[in-house]
């Protein structure tokens, strides 16, 4: 009996293990699709690739920096890990895609394995899919944005607490559940969010005597255990402002320790939103379709959680961080990214008894039924040439044929959904739903995204612009890093954190010094030390219309600017370039 019992368990670990692979194998598609095929886009992803590419360039890792100047507004770790995969593989494009899309991969191995070892193989792998399928965590996944990486942390430090507390004791797994958050803090700053756990967990100990070895006098080393991953990036940092009080160092180490923090938490200043933007903004569509099976099975859900604490647990912890971004007035729909995964993973421990009912069923069936209508309107829009359409399609020298383009893409996409709806009519939802998102995953990254890359890079505006200065110096006002990522001869900008004012002024200053100088900016109403006038028109890129300033078109006279800074820019990463500070 005993050999039979230990067959069956080596059989089912065995399926479970080729279902996790089948399941990774699926997001290894999805994640790397279109890999390498564009370049970084706005607005956050074109500063990480720069960031990355700069630090790699400098040798400067412990202070990240963009054109010369410090960046003090997230640690340096995702950066890092761009900067690595740009010297394994040489390509920006792809390097810039590859944390994300690793520490999504890892993210559902950890989603699928705490799934079956807290209830069964099924949970596990339903919770794997429906994360892989919700489109925040998909979005997320194939953009250089620091929220993967955040997310990947978090979710290994739940796996963690939730490996020892509930399936334990696992002491390796706990205090590296601390090390994660570390690594999560010195990512973006809030990776501690799993500590919100540890409260639920010892309620729920001491309510079901559940795991009397979990709880010891060694629990009280993990914060240890954290400070230690926190400092092996703030330690060096630390020591080299202290070795070094330049101005500058002093002022990033204060900015990333302070502002960036506690005061961007408690007095932010900027995506002001209110209190219920998480809640009915946010959640409802980018955590579809779980959103819509949460809704439709609420009754059923609640009962679950009261038989199965540890259900409970998950729901309450997902609360408790929506709830904690939330009394903050600026707020991201990414912020809520890192409770996503154990969202997924409560829904579907509720599912291992109680399946999706009917209004769920018939929920997903409309979705999917509706993302197959988009598909048609827009492929009719293209089609038709709407006005909307063409008025973005008018920077590209052949905007009618883009359209046509866009029209059989979207047309074949609806096709293809209209087929897929049809012959799964007859099988689960679930079916339906991950088709289409596979369909549509591979449409953008294949097709879409490679169309759309002259609309999302300012590369014609850049060349333009070059072309305009015919072998004299370039400065930029009121600069983005997508600018000098595409800028084909050195540029000069006057800092990222001056006031348009201090930059007008510090530009005409630059301007007068020499011959042949010029200086670009977004056309503006109003506009210090030049005159509006005299500018040449020099194209459109990021809604904004770029002019040309000509030393003739500087005004006689101008105020002295409040800081004389300046930075240069030796071409951008695409044409393997360094940047260096220029002294006043």
């Amino acid at each position: 009996m005993r050999s039979v019992a230990l067959r069956r368990r080596t059989a089912s670990v065995s399926s479970e293990t080729l279902t996790l692979v089948a399941v990774l194998a699926l997001a290894a598609v999805l994640l790397f699709a279109g890999m390498g095929l564009r370049s970084p886009w706005p607005p956050d992803e074109p500063r990480f690739a720069y960031l990355a590419h700069e630090m790699l360039s400098t040798g400067q890792w412990l202070f990240p920096a963009r054109g010369g100047e410090l960046y003090p507004d997230k640690p340096p770790l995702f950066m890092w890990a761009i900067a690595t995969g740009l010297k394994v593989t040489g390509n920006l494009n792809i390097a810039m895609l590859l944390p994300s899309a690793i520490a999504s991969l890892i993210t559902l191995a950890a989603v699928f394995d705490i799934g079956r070892r807290l209830w069964d193989g099924a949970v596990g792998r339903n919770a794997a899919l429906l994360l892989l399928f919700t489109p925040q965590f998909l979005i997320q996944a194939k953009f250089a944005q620091i929220d993967a990486l955040l997310t990947c942390w978090t979710t290994l430090a739940c796996y963690g607490l939730l490996r020892h507390f509930l399936c334990g004791p696992a002491w390796r797994w706990y205090f590296a559940a601390w090390f994660f958050m570390g690594l999560g803090i010195i990512t973006k700053g809030v990776g501690f969010l799993p500590i919100f756990l540890l409260p639920l967990l010892g309620a729920c100990h001491y309510a079901t005597s559940h795991g009397k070895n979990t709880w010891t006098r060694r629990t009280w080393l993990g914060p240890l255990v954290l400070l230690a991953a926190v400092a092996l990036w703030l330690g060096p940092m630390l020591w080299q402002v202290a070795r070094h009080p330049d101005p500058e160092l002093i002022a990033y180490r204060d900015n990333i320790l302070f502002r960036q923090t506690g005061e961007r938490y408690t007095n932010p200043w900027g995506h002001i939103k209110p209190w219920y933007y998480l809640w009915l903004n946010v959640i409802p569509a980018l955590w579809a379709p779980g959103s819509l099976l949460l809704l439709t099975g609420f009754r059923t859900i609640i009962q679950r959680s009261m038989l199965d604490r540890r259900i409970l647990v998950l729901f309450i912890w997902v609360i408790a961080v929506v709830t904690f971004f939330s009394f903050s007035p600026g707020k991201r729909g990414v912020y809520v990214l890192p409770a996503l995964p154990i969202f997924c993973l409560a829904l579907s421990a509720v599912w291992r008894v109680h399946p999706p009912s009917l209004a769920g069923r018939t929920a997903l069936r409309l979705l999917v039924g509706g993302v197959t209508v988009l598909a048609g309107i827009a492929a009719t829009l293209a089609l038709t040439h709407h006005p909307v359409l063409m008025r973005h399609l008018q920077v590209l020298a052949q905007p009618e044929q883009t359209a046509t383009w866009v029209a059989v893409i979207a047309a074949s996409t609806c096709a293809v959904l209209v087929g897929c709806q049809w012959f799964t009519r007859r099988v689960s939802p679930w079916i339906a739903y991950g088709a289409t998102v596979t369909i549509l995953v591979l449409v953008q990254s294949l097709a879409l995204n490679p169309l759309l890359e002259p609309l999302r890079t300012p590369a014609s505006l850049m060349q333009s612009a070059v072309a305009r200065v015919n072998g004299g110096e370039l400065a930029i006002i009121d600069s983005k890093e997508h600018y000098l990522l595409f800028s084909p001869i050195p540029l000069v900008h006057f800092g990222y954190f001056s006031s348009d004012a201090t930059q007008y002024r510090n530009a005409w200053q630059w301007i007068n010094e020499r011959e042949g100088r010029y200086v670009m900016a977004p056309e503006r109403g109003e506009i210090e030390c030049f005159d509006p006038a005299l500018a040449q028109a020099v194209g459109y890129a990021h809604r904004q219309n770029w002019v040309l300033y000509s030393r003739e078109s500087a005004q006689p006279r101008c105020a002295t600017p409040e800081v004389l800074r300046r930075f240069r820019s030796v071409r951008g990463p695409y044409g393997k370039s360094r940047q260096r500070s220029l002294s006043d």
